[in-house]
């Protein structure tokens, strides 16, 4: 499931009355975890894969790198963040949310097909 768009992180406002750094730490923490529920998603993929057939099993690994791949670019999109000044953030969040939508879809077509 990705993130859906659009939909406001909730963030606390420090003291000088700044929500910024709430809010990009907040949005990581979010990202992080589902970044996280997807991994162990595509670890059971990788798992049914050693059990299947020969055919079958050629199909989970095509697919699983495919996750993987898109599971490195998805960090890299975290890394950016992570690397954007408390200002800049907002600005990369759009590239972040296509990155989290891409790998979203893509693990739940996976999990849907080899079901």
């Amino acid at each position: 499931m990705a993130i859906p768009r659009n939909k406001a992180v909730l963030a606390t406002i420090n003291e000088e009355g700044d929500s910024s750094i709430s809010d990009k730490s907040a949005y990581r923490e979010k990202l992080e975890a589902r970044l996280e529920q997807w991994r162990a998603e595509i670890d059971k993929l990788q798992a049914k894969a050693a059990e299947a057939s020969a055919d079958a099993r050629k199909d989970y690994e095509d697919q699983v790198a495919e996750l993987r791949k898109q599971q490195d670019e998805a960090r890299e999109k975290l890394k950016e963040l992570d690397e954007a000044s408390d200002d800049a953030w907002e600005d990369i969040k759009d590239g972040v949310e296509k990155a989290w939508d891409k790998l979203g879809d893509a693990v739940k077509s996976a999990r849907e097909r080899f079901s």
